[in-house]
């Protein structure tokens, strides 16, 4: 197991983005307008351009802590306004695919939130014939949904493989009744078992696990027995995020206590057991924090270095250009960053009065581009090709980035990288610091860095 020294860890973990976009969402322009939106659905109608299309379902029964997803809490959404709700992302669905112009082809369909298993079997229905009105959903490639094993039965997970879709993503973060309690978020392992069970009795094959190390009460011994259970589940991938600790933009983490979390070395040390465990049983350790069995997607996308990063985390893409849709969805098309509001009574009055219901966005400048590609093939393959960049760009990559100079030697001094010829390498130790690397071609945090809020890098 790779061991990093408590100085170097204290040195470098500091506040910095995830990279899940870049320019990052706090950089992003809240006077983006309809129009603007408009004209770039207009482009991309225009192309020959495929789709990824995600859907927001931000229902939740009760608040998790650890959460930072947009969401709305009630003990019980009645049906009436679960319809209300898709109704309207209908409506926006009616609208987007009008700009447009055209069914445009779905080549991966995501449903995410909140929680869009909590949704009845009648509402799941509705939308996905709704959605299937306005766009061509391709069933052949991903069509993937989030799952809170609370809100799951055979009867929903029977429909759900009628309707076409073919990945579950399970929520499930840890399985020690000490954490859950910390973060407010119970099911047994118990429950998650016999629901596995009945997912390939139905005959799902692509499953999703998410966990999360860092969170509060986890201990050594308490993570170890979670990834034991994990092996006994044996999803086709593991998402291992880290914790993202920001109180101050979070309210609801302010019930987490500060020291009931794992120090930065502990928690190191939770991401460092895991990966290897994984590494141990057959699973491909892909990019940052993801894991895949070698027949899962994922596994070939890193191999032949077509993997993505979004808000959705690492994925395939298969498409060129990401819509979404429903309160608080982000899409990227046309180089243009994309979000719609979160006030839900915002999100029904816009769509009543036939507007797109956008709230803030960026259309991304040259420079933006070119350093989304840099931190992308860092965040993504571990390496960077300086002649493939001059290429794309026809500019040196050593002219280019002359200022970040200094930041890419430190991290070459660190051991996080090594710095050939013309061929940037991340090393096995600057995959736990990958986004301190990053952050050297960040150019939004040389601007305004005391402003941003972000959790720490470790």
């Amino acid at each position: 197991m790779e061991t990093v020294g408590r100085e170097l860890i204290e040195k470098y973990n500091i506040k910095g983005p995830r990279y899940t976009s870049y320019p990052t969402a706090p950089n992003w322009e809240s006077n983006f307008s309809e129009e603007s939106y408009k004209e770039k659905l207009v482009s991309f109608g225009q192309s020959n351009k495929s789709l990824s299309l995600y859907i927001h379902v931000p229902f939740c029964e009760s608040r998790c802590y650890f959460c930072a997803c947009s969401v709305l809490i009630h003990k019980s959404f009645p049906q009436n306004f679960q319809n209300e709700y898709i109704d309207s992302v209908l409506k926006e669905a009616r609208l987007v695919q009008g700009i447009i112009g055209g069914r445009k082809k779905v080549k991966q369909f995501h449903i995410g939130g909140g929680t869009p298993s909590y949704l009845s079997v009648e509402s799941l229905e509705r939308l996905m014939a709704g959605i299937s009105d306005y766009f061509d959903l391709d069933f052949e490639s991903e069509v993937a949904i989030e799952i809170d094993p609370r809100f799951i039965d055979l009867k929903k997970l029977s429909c759900l493989k009628k309707l076409g879709f073919n990945r579950l993503s399970f929520g499930i973060q840890d399985f020690s009744e000490k954490v859950q309690e910390s973060i407010n978020r119970f099911h047994s392992f118990e429950l998650v078992s016999a629901l596995f069970k009945d997912v390939r009795k139905v005959g799902f094959e692509n499953i999703n696990i998410d966990l999360i190390y860092g969170l509060p009460n986890q201990t050594m011994e308490r993570f170890q027995k979670t990834i034991e259970q994990v092996f006994q589940l044996k999803p086709s991938r593991i998402a291992l995020y880290s914790f993202a600790h920001i109180p101050q933009v979070v309210s609801h983490q302010k019930l987490i206590k500060d020291d009931e979390l794992p120090s930065p070395s502990v928690k190191l040390d939770l991401f460092m057991y895991a990966r290897n465990e994984f590494e141990k049983l057959g699973y491909l350790a892909i990019a940052m924090d993801h894991f895949a069995l070698p027949s899962d997607p994922l596994a070939d996308a890193f191999e032949n270095q077509s993997l993505h990063r979004n808000f959705m985390g690492y994925t395939t893409r298969p498409a060129d250009e990401f819509i979404g849709l429903g309160y608080s969805s982000i899409g990227f098309l046309e180089n243009t960053f994309v979000q719609n509001v979160k006030s839900l009574d915002s999100y029904f009055k816009l769509l009543k009065e036939g507007k797109l219901p956008v709230s803030r966005g960026l259309l991304l400048s040259e420079d933006d581009r070119i350093r989304k590609w840099v931190i992308y093939e860092i965040m993504c393959h571990f390496e960077l090709d300086m002649n493939v960049f001059q290429e794309k760009y026809k500019v040196s990559f050593r002219d280019y980035f002359h200022d970040e100079a200094t930041g890419i030697h430190d991290c070459e001094m660190a051991g996080f990288l090594k710095c050939e010829e013309n061929m940037i390498t991340v090393t096995t130790k600057g995959k736990m610091f990958v986004r301190n690397i990053a952050m050297v071609f960040d150019i939004y945090l040389k601007k305004d860095r005391e402003k941003q809020v972000f959790s720490k890098t470790v």
